[in-house]
């Protein structure tokens, strides 16, 4: 792991000066600007995503794994499941202005495909990936554990409190003990375009509404509506 020079402008935000810059032009190129470009030789980054994927994964069990040795199996789990979402991973993709760097079809342009989070999670990967392909599993290890150290700070709260946030599986044990009953999801709205959609969620217990929320994803939107419901719970 090198520090970029500042004549390498395009891999300096990441903290990497490639060997290869065709690996990182790799990683940065979204299918949508290749298809656009009939005959074109440049490769997008789809190949690259997934193995920057199964890189990401595991640097991130291996780090898990070794930091906290007396956790359980189920526990590290959650904690893994939380850095490579791809919220986290957008998030990480962000401080990098890795967005901005994307090379994107005139469509995906126009559909503010800079900031969809999908869009930034897999482009983190794909760099992941073309870091590892460059300068081997330690390189990459290095570079992802950099990019992913806001989130990594955080893991001493996940830890302690690994299922707090987890609403639905929370409520779901409150209704099992009170009513014998399994809470019921149903998503009554979904409104904005493809790339921004909004969910509202109503949550029953019976055929009793008995919480709603929403969120950019339906999950999202029946965690709001678990805590909504719990919260009402202890009133």
């Amino acid at each position: 792991m090198m520090p970029a020079s500042s004549a390498d402008s395009s891999s300096a935000p990441f903290k990497y000066r490639f060997n290869d810059s065709t690996l990182l032009d790799e990683a940065l190129t979204h299918k949508s600007y290749v298809n656009e470009r009939k005959g074109s030789s440049q490769n997008h980054n789809e190949r690259l995503e997934f193995l920057g994927d199964a890189v990401l994964s595991l640097i991130v069990s291996d780090y898990l794994a070794t930091r906290y040795p007396r956790l359980s199996e189920g526990a590290l789990s959650k904690l893994k499941a939380k850095l490579v979402s791809e919220p986290s991973l957008a998030a990480a993709a962000r401080r990098l202005d890795l967005g901005v760097r994307l090379r994107l079809g005139r469509g995906e342009e126009l559909s503010k495909g800079r900031e969809k989070t999908s869009l930034l999670a897999d482009g983190l990967e794909a760099v992941i990936a073309a870091v590892y392909l460059d300068g081997g599993l330690e390189a990459g290890r290095i570079f992802t554990l950099d990019a992913l150290s806001e989130e990594l700070g955080h893991i001493e709260s996940l830890q302690t409190k690994p299922g707090d946030d987890d609403y639905k599986t929370r409520f779901q044990e409150w209704c099992q003990r009170q009513y014998e009953l399994l809470p019921r999801y149903v998503t009554v709205r979904e409104t904005g375009p493809d790339h921004q959609k909004l969910f509202r969620v109503e949550v029953l217990v019976g055929e009793q509404v008995v919480g709603c929320g929403q969120g950019h994803s339906k999950k999202e939107a029946e965690q709001a509506a678990a805590k909504l419901a719990l919260e009402q719970s202890d009133r």
